[in-house]
């Protein structure tokens, strides 16, 4: 079996544990859509194959044993189009939960480290924009990632800069509580209400104080270097 194969039927396997359609047949019947797992691991594949939409269905066609796994034939095969918008309509609760079951691959070690960075719209014509009201400039995108592993746990996508970041890191830890032992972030998340609410949903918050007086280093001073400098991974993670 090759390794684009065996990619394959992982994710085809995650897809359909996720989206509960493992009796469901892949191919549109009687005037329906593409089934969500089909869709689901063939934007897996689009960026495996790291090509763009059409390239990927071209591909495809040439794959017969990779389109069978997925359960279609290569005349199944959606226009690139077809697959572009059923990406549009993936919801984010699905694909937080595909991400959360592939980073198990990862044997995460339960210490995590969180931090967010702006990302650059891709350019696009001004026609495109204009015919489809798209405003965004740049996308806030908040990454919990594992410090041993680098696997991306969790993320959150944002257009604006509202809400405290603070408040948003406690969000993430609360989805993510069984999972972590211990949290790192910068100084940006310097907040006591989130490091008490962190210690009651018993994970070890890794944040260091900013310095207003005295006893700032001193709490600086206590903190677990080691784990609180595997924080740089979530540096990494989101370097391009």
């Amino acid at each position: 079996m090759t390794q684009i194969s065996r990619f394959t039927e992982r994710c085809v396997s995650i897809a359909q544990s996720v989206t509960g359609e493992r009796g469901e047949s892949a191919a549109p019947e009687g005037g329906g859509g593409f089934a969500d797992y089909a869709s689901v691991s063939l934007h897996c594949l689009r960026i495996y194959l790291d090509t763009s939409y059409r390239m990927t269905i071209d591909l495809l066609k040439e794959m017969p044993q990779i389109t069978g796994e997925i359960g279609l034939e290569s005349v199944d095969l959606p226009a690139p189009s077809t697959l572009c918008k059923a990406f549009d309509r993936i919801e984010m609760s699905l694909c937080r939960v595909l991400l959360r079951q592939s980073a198990q691959l990862h044997d995460p070690s339960e210490h995590g480290a969180i931090d967010a960075t702006f990302y650059e719209r891709s350019a696009a014509s001004r026609h495109y924009c204009h015919r489809t009201s798209y405003r965004v400039q740049k996308l806030k995108v908040t990454k919990l990632a594992d410090t041993d592993s680098q696997a991306v746990l969790d993320v959150h996508c944002s257009t604006t800069r509202e809400g405290s970041v603070a408040d948003l890191c406690e969000q993430i830890a609360r989805r993510n509580a069984g999972d972590l032992r211990s949290l790192a972030a910068d100084k940006g998340y310097d907040k006591q209400a989130l490091r008490e609410s962190l210690r009651v949903l018993g994970i070890r918050p890794l944040i260091k104080h900013r310095i207003f007086a005295p006893y700032d280093h001193a709490h600086n001073a206590r903190l677990d270097q080691e784990r609180y400098n595997q924080r740089s991974m979530t540096e990494i993670v989101n370097s391009p």
